[in-house]
């Protein structure tokens, strides 16, 4: 049965050209732009390289300081002092990373200056992520013990930096800020859209110009707390706020006298969000989301249920002659209806091409550096959802005003 009303509806397209331009055009148009948008979102907070086990990280983004009165406050990252105190001594995880967030650096090639976005990490932060290393490896806790003064590069650095990118890089020497430092292995570039694992060079956190002897609890590091399953979270959060909740208070911080210490684990999306809205507040932003959807796809929506409603009025008569054999009302809505969504999957392959060439654009022109947009599984099935949606959206309203058609007002028309 299905399988008839997919070929009446797909006869029904073929039989005005014109509104069937009209209504594809609306319906791929409005997905297009939704799930560009998906993509975009997933490509902010998703796991994608390196952090590809974002299902299983913990952030710790920033602390927050506050005196007694709740008059002044302290808010950032952190210093590498408290990772290395509450943080690093964590046991539940089941690998720990530490990186500054941002960083600057000069280098010179021929007299001509190349700025860089540096990055200290420790050993750790090598094993969370999973960078793809096009020579040579990372460097290692005994690379730390020892002070070395080596650098992990990208990819793009090296093309800037070395004569001749095509030979072999690891073992020579790159000076960063009139310090020399051995390449140990070069990496594949990160979008800068991922902060805490992009950058142009990486060091080990005790080499160059680092801070990381700084005794007070604010500095320029964010950690990323592996665990070995995501229902651990709750585990590791718990280790973590009892650590937190045994500093002693009150205490000076960088000048500052502090009472009152908020930082927490969290997950990545809910660490974004903290920055402009409450904590704990990702239901809230998928909320949020899923209504500005449902938004855009109504103002498409209301005017394809115009089409629907025209087309579906040229058919009265067919409906009056089925009323008249028996079609109980029921029977004849689901068949609109699938054949509005029949319609609507036609809109969404489309759009699904026309999303395939503007995210292929987006990636391919700059605009975000390294940027890798993708239509994923998770894209995909919010894609079906959508159309799903949209389907309903603008096949009940007609399907609703066919069924109060009485036999004979149908016949009549």
């Amino acid at each position: 049965m299905i399988l008839n009303y997919i070929k009446i509806a797909w006869k029904v397209l073929l039989r005005h050209p014109f509104y069937t331009f009209i209504t594809l055009f609306g319906i791929s148009l409005t997905l297009t732009v939704l799930m560009v948008l998906t993509s975009f979102i997933d490509h902010l907070v998703g796991s994608h390289y390196p952090e590809n086990r974002r299902n299983r990280m913990l952030y710790v983004q920033k602390v927050q300081l506050t005196d007694s009165l709740k008059q002044s406050r302290n808010m950032g990252p952190a210093s590498y002092e408290f990772m290395k105190k509450y943080v690093l001594t964590l046991k539940t995880p089941e690998k720990i990373g530490i990186a500054t967030i941002f960083g600057s650096a000069n280098a010179y090639v021929n007299g001509k200056r190349i700025s860089l976005n540096t990055k200290l990490t420790n050993a750790g932060f090598w094993e969370v992520t999973d960078f793809t290393f096009l020579e040579g490896k990372p460097f290692n806790e005994q690379h730390i013990a020892n002070g070395d003064a080596v650098a992990v590069i990208t990819d793009d650095l090296k093309r800037q930096y070395f004569e001749d990118p095509t030979q072999p890089v690891v073992g020579k020497s790159i000076e960063v800020d009139n310090v020399t430092y051995r390449i140990l292995g070069v990496v594949e570039g990160v979008p800068v859209t991922r902060p805490n694992t992009s950058a142009d060079i990486y060091f080990p956190y005790n080499v160059g110009k680092s801070n990381y002897r700084n005794p007070g609890m604010m500095g320029n590091y964010t950690a990323m707390l592996l665990a070995r399953k995501p229902s651990d979270f709750a585990a590791i959060q718990a280790e973590f706020q009892s650590v937190i909740s045994r500093i002693p208070r009150p205490q000076e911080s960088d000048g500052f006298k502090f009472f009152y210490i908020d930082v927490k684990a969290e997950t990545f999306l809910e660490s974004f969000l903290s920055n402009v809205i409450e904590r704990n507040a990702s239901g809230y932003f998928y909320t949020v989301v899923g209504l500005v959807m449902l938004l855009f796809m109504s103002l498409p929506a209301i005017n394809l249920v115009n089409v629907n409603v025209s087309r579906i009025m040229e058919r009265a008569s067919e409906i009056g002659i089925r009323k008249a054999f028996g079609a109980p009302t029921r029977t004849l809505m689901g068949q609109f209806v699938i054949e509005n969504l029949f319609i609507t999957f036609i809109g969404g392959a489309i759009a699904l091409l026309l999303s395939t060439l503007v995210i292929y654009l987006i990636n391919q022109s700059g605009w975000i550096a390294r940027a890798d947009l993708t239509i994923n599984l998770s894209v995909f099935l919010t894609s079906l959802l959508v159309c799903f949606v949209f389907g309903l959206m603008s096949g009940v309203v007609p399907a609703l005003r066919m069924s109060k058609l009485s036999i004979v007002e149908a016949l009549k028309s």
